[in-house]
């Protein structure tokens, strides 16, 4: 499927990969040693592996809703679930809890996440009933400590090349934020607006709707990547916050992007249908796929997490 870009974007090829769609795909990542794609169904509870150099596809169940997974040594994978952060053996489909929730589990449940630099994990929550009283939380590999507060819904979650920003989006509020980050610390500091969206239309008309900030990621010239969200598109954004494109998608909901293959040149995106219309469902088949795309700036590897 081929879909043009913004103006002066080039025409983008988007296709979608051979495995079952999702209800509400999330946190994908590019494992480099195995050479394959990982991402989470949320409502779905599962865990899901491609690996494209031989079409393999494997799905993993889960007893809680997953947020977000990073990588480990050894072949396992660091999960933050709705009951708390896990350690997971995908050769063995073992799982060891490492923290208990930091949140009432009943209430709020881990949503977007990655580990930075130095292999901390770092989870945003969501509040099931959209309130404002989801957060930020770092796992050191000992400790949770929260780091934002008030927050609906953490995503948006990524770090620049140098290691010395820290990107974060509260969805509701179409809002992108950047803090100085000390990468020895963890500490966050000089909150600022990285870039502020026009709020979704009163109507169901989402036609010229450009969406809110979901997932994100960040290349190696430090631009960010943001899915938007009933957006039906892609946005390529400066360091300082300027758009530089938008690619638009065959679906109306992308959730996360990240950079993979061997060059960190395909993009691959998750997508949701759960809780979409019918109408939109039958006019949208790609709807809950992971879809995937070229560019010519390859993106920042995986940052493996300790725990």
């Amino acid at each position: 499927m081929t879909v043009a870009g913004a103006a002066g974007a080039a025409t983008t090829a988007v296709s979608a990969l051979p495995v079952p769609p999702s209800q509400l795909g999330e946190s994908p990542f590019w494992h480099p040693e195995e050479r394959a794609l990982y991402w989470v169904d949320i409502s779905g509870c599962a865990l899901h592996r491609f690996k494209p150099a031989d079409g393999e596809h494997r799905e993993w169940a889960l007893k809680a809703e997953p947020g977000c997974i990073a990588p480990l040594r050894g072949g396992l994978l660091l999960m933050a679930r709705r009951d708390g952060l896990w350690r997971f053996d995908p050769a063995t489909a073992e799982s060891r809890r490492l923290a208990a929730p930091p949140f009432e589990s009943t209430l709020q449940r881990f949503n977007d996440g990655k580990a930075d630099p130095q292999g901390r994990l770092w989870a945003g929550t969501i509040d099931d009933a959209r309130s404002p009283k989801a957060g930020l939380y770092c796992w050191d590999g000992e400790t949770l400590t929260r780091k934002r507060r008030d927050l609906t819904t953490a995503n948006g979650l990524a770090f620049s090349p140098d290691g010395h920003t820290l990107y974060h989006a509260d969805t509701p509020a179409h809002r992108i934020d950047a803090f100085d980050f000390d990468p020895i610390e963890g500490r966050l500091s000089g909150q600022r607006v990285f870039a502020q969206f026009a709020p979704k239309p009163s109507s169901d008309e989402l036609q010229s709707y450009g969406g809110r900030p979901d997932g994100a990621a960040v290349d190696a010239e430090g631009n960010y990547w943001v899915a938007m969200y009933e957006g039906q598109r892609l946005l390529q954004l400066g360091p300082d916050g300027r758009e530089l494109q938008s690619i638009a998608l065959p679906v109306r909901c992308p959730t996360m992007p990240c950079f993979g293959g061997a060059d960190l040149r395909t993009v691959y995106i998750t997508t949701a249908r759960a809780g979409r219309p019918e109408a939109e469902l039958a006019a949208q088949p790609l709807a809950g796929s992971v879809l995937m795309l070229r560019v010519t700036v390859p993106g920042l590897p995986v940052n493996f997490a300790r725990a």
